[in-house]
Protein backbone atom coordinates (compact mmCIF):
# COMPACT_ATOMS: atom_id res chain seq x y z
CA UNK A 1 0.00 0.00 0.00
CA UNK A 2 1.34 3.33 -1.14
CA UNK A 3 0.47 6.46 -0.07
CA UNK A 4 1.59 9.34 -2.30
CA UNK A 5 2.00 13.42 -2.80
CA UNK A 6 0.84 13.71 -6.46
CA UNK A 7 1.31 17.42 -6.28
CA UNK A 8 5.14 17.64 -7.07
CA UNK A 9 7.75 20.69 -7.93
CA UNK A 10 11.25 20.69 -7.54
CA UNK A 11 10.64 22.65 -4.10
CA UNK A 12 8.51 19.89 -2.72
CA UNK A 13 9.54 16.67 -4.56
CA UNK A 14 7.70 13.46 -5.26
CA UNK A 15 7.42 11.31 -2.32
CA UNK A 16 5.88 7.79 -1.78
CA UNK A 17 5.17 6.07 1.21
CA UNK A 18 4.91 1.89 1.71
CA UNK A 19 3.18 0.92 4.51
CA UNK A 20 5.58 -1.66 4.45
CA UNK A 21 8.47 0.29 5.30
CA UNK A 22 6.61 2.36 7.83
CA UNK A 23 5.43 -1.05 9.89
CA UNK A 24 8.80 -2.16 9.47
CA UNK A 25 10.45 0.87 10.84
CA UNK A 26 8.16 1.18 13.74
CA UNK A 27 9.44 -2.39 14.67
CA UNK A 28 13.25 -2.01 14.46
CA UNK A 29 12.60 1.28 16.37
CA UNK A 30 10.58 -0.84 19.50
CA UNK A 31 13.08 -3.79 19.66
CA UNK A 32 16.50 -2.23 18.73
CA UNK A 33 17.50 -4.64 16.13
CA UNK A 34 17.04 -5.67 12.51
CA UNK A 35 17.59 -9.62 14.00
CA UNK A 36 14.33 -8.82 16.17
CA UNK A 37 12.27 -6.92 13.52
CA UNK A 38 12.83 -9.60 10.89
CA UNK A 39 12.01 -12.96 13.58
CA UNK A 40 9.02 -10.92 14.56
CA UNK A 41 7.85 -9.66 11.15
CA UNK A 42 8.98 -13.69 9.45
CA UNK A 43 11.09 -12.16 7.21
CA UNK A 44 14.87 -12.13 6.25
CA UNK A 45 17.41 -9.54 7.65
CA UNK A 46 17.83 -8.21 4.16
CA UNK A 47 14.73 -7.31 3.29
CA UNK A 48 14.20 -5.44 6.56
CA UNK A 49 17.71 -3.55 5.94
CA UNK A 50 16.40 -2.44 2.30
CA UNK A 51 12.67 -1.25 3.77
CA UNK A 52 14.80 1.03 6.32
CA UNK A 53 17.21 2.53 3.63
CA UNK A 54 14.20 2.96 1.03
CA UNK A 55 12.58 5.05 3.79
CA UNK A 56 15.75 7.01 4.64
CA UNK A 57 15.95 7.76 0.69
CA UNK A 58 12.66 8.77 0.38
CA UNK A 59 12.36 11.18 3.82
CA UNK A 60 16.18 12.71 2.74
CA UNK A 61 16.78 11.72 6.52
CA UNK A 62 18.60 9.26 8.13
CA UNK A 63 16.46 7.25 11.25
CA UNK A 64 19.12 5.32 12.52
CA UNK A 65 22.80 5.52 13.18
CA UNK A 66 24.94 2.34 12.71
CA UNK A 67 27.95 1.62 14.49
CA UNK A 68 29.80 -1.55 15.07
CA UNK A 69 26.84 -3.71 13.82
CA UNK A 70 24.41 -1.69 16.23
CA UNK A 71 21.62 0.55 15.80
CA UNK A 72 20.29 3.86 17.59
CA UNK A 73 17.24 5.77 16.48
CA UNK A 74 17.99 9.57 15.42
CA UNK A 75 15.90 12.39 17.05
CA UNK A 76 14.22 12.47 13.27
CA UNK A 77 13.32 8.72 14.00
CA UNK A 78 11.72 9.32 17.18
CA UNK A 79 9.71 12.11 16.32
CA UNK A 80 8.90 10.20 13.22
CA UNK A 81 7.22 7.68 15.40
CA UNK A 82 5.74 9.99 18.03
CA UNK A 83 3.24 10.93 15.39
CA UNK A 84 3.10 7.71 13.00
CA UNK A 85 1.93 5.41 15.73
CA UNK A 86 -1.52 6.87 16.18
CA UNK A 87 -1.79 7.59 12.27
CA UNK A 88 -1.18 3.98 11.54
CA UNK A 89 -2.85 2.70 14.33
CA UNK A 90 -5.92 4.86 12.88
CA UNK A 91 -5.62 3.59 9.18
CA UNK A 92 -5.21 0.07 10.19
CA UNK A 93 -8.62 0.39 12.31
CA UNK A 94 -10.34 2.33 9.61
CA UNK A 95 -9.40 -0.45 7.02
CA UNK A 96 -10.14 -3.56 9.02
CA UNK A 97 -13.44 -2.05 10.19
CA UNK A 98 -14.55 -1.05 6.62
CA UNK A 99 -13.17 -3.82 5.03
CA UNK A 100 -13.98 -6.38 7.98
CA UNK A 101 -17.15 -7.19 9.93
CA UNK A 102 -19.30 -3.95 9.97
CA UNK A 103 -22.28 -6.19 10.77
CA UNK A 104 -20.09 -8.61 12.63
CA UNK A 105 -20.70 -11.76 11.30
CA UNK A 106 -17.43 -11.77 8.44
CA UNK A 107 -14.60 -13.55 9.26
CA UNK A 108 -11.80 -12.07 11.12
CA UNK A 109 -8.35 -11.56 9.46
CA UNK A 110 -5.24 -9.71 10.06
CA UNK A 111 -3.49 -9.58 13.13
CA UNK A 112 -4.13 -9.34 17.08
CA UNK A 113 -1.43 -8.51 19.48
CA UNK A 114 -2.07 -8.96 23.44
CA UNK A 115 -0.45 -8.20 26.64
CA UNK A 116 -1.05 -9.22 29.49
CA UNK A 117 0.10 -10.62 33.32
CA UNK A 118 1.96 -13.56 33.78
CA UNK A 119 0.12 -15.71 36.07
CA UNK A 120 -3.51 -14.71 34.89
CA UNK A 121 -2.35 -15.78 31.49
CA UNK A 122 -1.14 -18.63 31.73
CA UNK A 123 -3.05 -19.88 34.75
CA UNK A 124 -6.60 -18.48 33.02
CA UNK A 125 -6.20 -16.00 29.94
CA UNK A 126 -4.65 -18.74 27.54
CA UNK A 127 -7.30 -21.35 27.06
CA UNK A 128 -10.11 -18.39 26.63
CA UNK A 129 -7.53 -17.15 23.49
CA UNK A 130 -7.27 -20.45 22.56
CA UNK A 131 -11.00 -20.87 22.01
CA UNK A 132 -11.44 -17.15 20.48
CA UNK A 133 -8.52 -18.54 18.43
CA UNK A 134 -10.39 -21.80 17.15
CA UNK A 135 -13.10 -19.68 16.31
CA UNK A 136 -11.13 -17.33 14.38
CA UNK A 137 -8.91 -19.61 12.23
CA UNK A 138 -8.01 -16.33 10.12
CA UNK A 139 -6.76 -14.16 12.51
CA UNK A 140 -3.29 -14.25 13.30
CA UNK A 141 -2.26 -13.83 17.21
CA UNK A 142 0.41 -13.01 19.66
CA UNK A 143 0.62 -12.86 23.28
CA UNK A 144 3.01 -11.46 25.59
CA UNK A 145 2.94 -12.34 28.76
CA UNK A 146 4.96 -9.90 31.33
CA UNK A 147 3.98 -8.61 34.42
CA UNK A 148 5.59 -4.88 33.73
CA UNK A 149 2.83 -2.61 32.62
CA UNK A 150 3.58 -2.21 28.85
CA UNK A 151 3.40 0.98 26.71
CA UNK A 152 0.65 -0.64 24.09
CA UNK A 153 1.15 2.51 21.40
CA UNK A 154 4.84 2.41 21.63
CA UNK A 155 5.20 -1.36 22.01
CA UNK A 156 2.61 -2.07 19.21
CA UNK A 157 0.00 -4.14 21.19
CA UNK A 158 -3.73 -3.84 20.32
CA UNK A 159 -4.92 -4.77 23.95
CA UNK A 160 -3.81 -5.40 27.12
CA UNK A 161 -5.38 -7.28 30.33
CA UNK A 162 -4.37 -5.83 33.28
CA UNK A 163 -5.36 -6.13 37.20
CA UNK A 164 -5.65 -3.14 39.83
CA UNK A 165 -6.65 0.31 39.07
CA UNK A 166 -6.36 1.82 35.56
CA UNK A 167 -3.57 4.63 35.70
CA UNK A 168 -3.72 5.77 31.95
CA UNK A 169 -6.23 7.57 31.51
CA UNK A 170 -6.08 7.92 28.32
CA UNK A 171 -6.51 4.12 27.15
CA UNK A 172 -9.65 2.84 26.41
CA UNK A 173 -10.93 -0.20 29.25
CA UNK A 174 -13.57 -1.97 29.83
CA UNK A 175 -13.97 -4.10 33.24
CA UNK A 176 -14.63 -7.70 32.92
CA UNK A 177 -14.46 -9.13 36.34
CA UNK A 178 -13.34 -8.66 39.66
CA UNK A 179 -11.28 -10.44 42.20
CA UNK A 180 -9.89 -10.17 45.98
CA UNK A 181 -6.36 -9.75 47.53
CA UNK A 182 -6.30 -12.73 49.69
CA UNK A 183 -3.65 -12.93 52.90
CA UNK A 184 -2.67 -16.50 53.44
CA UNK A 185 0.11 -18.81 55.06
CA UNK A 186 1.04 -22.12 54.92
CA UNK A 187 -0.37 -24.33 57.83
CA UNK A 188 3.45 -24.72 58.49
CA UNK A 189 4.08 -21.79 59.08
CA UNK A 190 0.91 -20.45 60.85
CA UNK A 191 1.60 -23.66 63.52
CA UNK A 192 4.95 -22.61 63.87
CA UNK A 193 4.73 -18.80 64.15
CA UNK A 194 1.53 -18.78 65.36
CA UNK A 195 -1.54 -17.41 63.44
CA UNK A 196 -2.24 -13.42 63.65
CA UNK A 197 -5.67 -12.31 65.14
CA UNK A 198 -5.57 -8.54 64.29
CA UNK A 199 -3.13 -6.23 61.73
CA UNK A 200 -1.06 -5.33 64.42
CA UNK A 201 -0.23 -8.50 64.61
CA UNK A 202 1.50 -8.55 61.13
CA UNK A 203 4.90 -6.72 62.25
CA UNK A 204 5.55 -9.79 64.40
CA UNK A 205 5.88 -12.31 60.76
CA UNK A 206 7.95 -12.65 57.37
CA UNK A 207 5.89 -11.69 54.36
CA UNK A 208 6.69 -12.53 51.17
CA UNK A 209 6.91 -9.40 48.72
CA UNK A 210 6.47 -8.43 45.38
CA UNK A 211 9.12 -6.86 43.70
CA UNK A 212 6.50 -4.93 41.53
CA UNK A 213 4.86 -3.40 43.84
CA UNK A 214 5.62 -2.26 47.51
CA UNK A 215 4.25 -3.74 50.50
CA UNK A 216 2.54 -0.66 51.63
CA UNK A 217 0.60 -1.28 48.40
CA UNK A 218 0.32 -4.57 48.45
CA UNK A 219 -0.81 -5.13 52.06
CA UNK A 220 -4.14 -3.09 52.16
CA UNK A 221 -7.29 -3.84 53.92
CA UNK A 222 -10.10 -1.75 54.12
CA UNK A 223 -11.13 -0.09 57.22
CA UNK A 224 -14.66 1.60 56.54
CA UNK A 225 -14.27 4.00 53.57
CA UNK A 226 -10.35 3.60 53.30
CA UNK A 227 -7.88 1.18 52.78
CA UNK A 228 -4.86 0.68 55.37
CA UNK A 229 -1.37 -0.43 54.85
CA UNK A 230 -0.18 -2.03 58.09
CA UNK A 231 3.78 -2.30 59.00
CA UNK A 232 5.15 -5.77 56.94
CA UNK A 233 8.50 -6.80 56.60
CA UNK A 234 9.87 -9.43 55.49
CA UNK A 235 13.72 -10.73 53.75
CA UNK A 236 12.24 -12.42 50.56
CA UNK A 237 10.81 -10.85 47.38
CA UNK A 238 10.04 -11.52 44.27
CA UNK A 239 8.81 -10.81 40.73
CA UNK A 240 6.27 -13.35 40.27
CA UNK A 241 2.91 -14.06 41.87
CA UNK A 242 3.10 -17.99 41.42
CA UNK A 243 6.46 -17.82 42.75
CA UNK A 244 5.36 -16.49 45.67
CA UNK A 245 2.52 -18.79 46.13
CA UNK A 246 4.72 -21.38 46.03
CA UNK A 247 7.15 -20.09 48.51
CA UNK A 248 4.40 -19.53 50.93
CA UNK A 249 3.46 -22.92 51.13
CA UNK A 250 6.82 -24.09 51.77
CA UNK A 251 6.18 -21.86 54.97
CA UNK A 252 8.69 -19.25 53.98
CA UNK A 253 6.36 -16.60 54.98
CA UNK A 254 2.81 -14.44 55.12
CA UNK A 255 1.80 -13.73 51.23
CA UNK A 256 -1.22 -11.63 49.75
CA UNK A 257 -2.12 -13.17 46.52
CA UNK A 258 -4.95 -12.65 43.98
CA UNK A 259 -7.98 -14.98 44.25
CA UNK A 260 -7.16 -16.45 41.15
CA UNK A 261 -3.48 -17.34 41.92
CA UNK A 262 -4.18 -18.99 45.51
CA UNK A 263 -8.00 -20.33 45.19
CA UNK A 264 -6.28 -24.25 44.31
CA UNK A 265 -4.20 -23.74 47.14
CA UNK A 266 -6.66 -22.60 49.47
CA UNK A 267 -8.91 -25.39 48.61
CA UNK A 268 -6.35 -28.07 49.21
CA UNK A 269 -5.74 -27.12 52.08
CA UNK A 270 -2.36 -25.99 51.01
CA UNK A 271 -2.36 -22.28 52.36
CA UNK A 272 -5.02 -21.37 55.06
CA UNK A 273 -6.28 -17.74 55.00
CA UNK A 274 -5.30 -15.37 57.34
CA UNK A 275 -7.55 -12.33 59.16
CA UNK A 276 -10.60 -13.30 57.11
CA UNK A 277 -12.72 -11.19 58.91
CA UNK A 278 -10.57 -8.00 57.71
CA UNK A 279 -11.98 -7.27 53.87
CA UNK A 280 -9.18 -6.32 51.55
CA UNK A 281 -8.81 -5.27 48.08
CA UNK A 282 -11.29 -5.65 45.08
CA UNK A 283 -9.30 -5.68 42.24
CA UNK A 284 -10.75 -5.07 38.29
CA UNK A 285 -9.43 -6.78 35.85
CA UNK A 286 -9.86 -4.70 32.93
CA UNK A 287 -9.32 -4.72 28.88
CA UNK A 288 -7.46 -1.76 27.73
CA UNK A 289 -6.79 -0.12 24.33
CA UNK A 290 -5.09 3.04 22.57
CA UNK A 291 -8.07 5.41 21.56
CA UNK A 292 -9.33 4.49 18.27
CA UNK A 293 -12.40 5.23 16.33
CA UNK A 294 -14.36 2.79 15.19
CA UNK A 295 -13.03 0.13 17.21
CA UNK A 296 -11.70 -2.75 14.76
CA UNK A 297 -13.83 -5.74 14.47
CA UNK A 298 -11.04 -7.99 15.96
CA UNK A 299 -10.97 -6.06 18.73
CA UNK A 300 -14.35 -5.72 19.96
CA UNK A 301 -15.00 -9.63 18.91
CA UNK A 302 -12.46 -10.24 21.27
CA UNK A 303 -13.21 -8.15 24.21
CA UNK A 304 -16.68 -9.61 24.32
CA UNK A 305 -15.39 -12.89 23.97
CA UNK A 306 -13.30 -12.94 27.17
CA UNK A 307 -15.77 -10.59 29.34
CA UNK A 308 -18.76 -13.49 28.22
CA UNK A 309 -15.84 -16.15 29.59
CA UNK A 310 -14.62 -14.21 32.73
CA UNK A 311 -18.87 -13.35 33.53
CA UNK A 312 -18.43 -16.28 36.48
CA UNK A 313 -14.70 -16.33 36.87
CA UNK A 314 -13.69 -19.95 36.85
CA UNK A 315 -11.32 -19.63 39.90
CA UNK A 316 -14.04 -18.66 42.17
CA UNK A 317 -16.75 -21.38 40.76
CA UNK A 318 -14.06 -24.22 41.62
CA UNK A 319 -12.78 -22.82 45.32
CA UNK A 320 -15.98 -20.85 46.25
CA UNK A 321 -15.53 -21.54 49.75
CA UNK A 322 -12.49 -21.44 50.34
CA UNK A 323 -11.98 -17.47 49.26
CA UNK A 324 -15.12 -16.48 51.02
CA UNK A 325 -13.04 -17.79 53.84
Amino acid sequence: MALDDRHSSPIFPRMRYDLDDLETFLAVLELGTVTAAAARMNLSKSVISKRITDLEATLGAALFRRSAGRIAPTEAALRLAERLRPALNELVAAAESTAWDMDGVAPLRGSLSISAPMSFGILHLGPIIARFAAQNPELSISVDYDDRTRDLAREGFDIAIRIGKLRDNALMQRKLCEDESVACASPIYLDAHGRPESLADLRDHQVIGYSHQPNSQLWQFQDRERYVSPLVEGRITVNNGEAIRDLAIAGLGLAMLPGFIVAPALADGRLERILSGQPTRRMPIVAVWPPVNPIPAKLRRFIDHVAAELKEPPWRKAAAPALLG
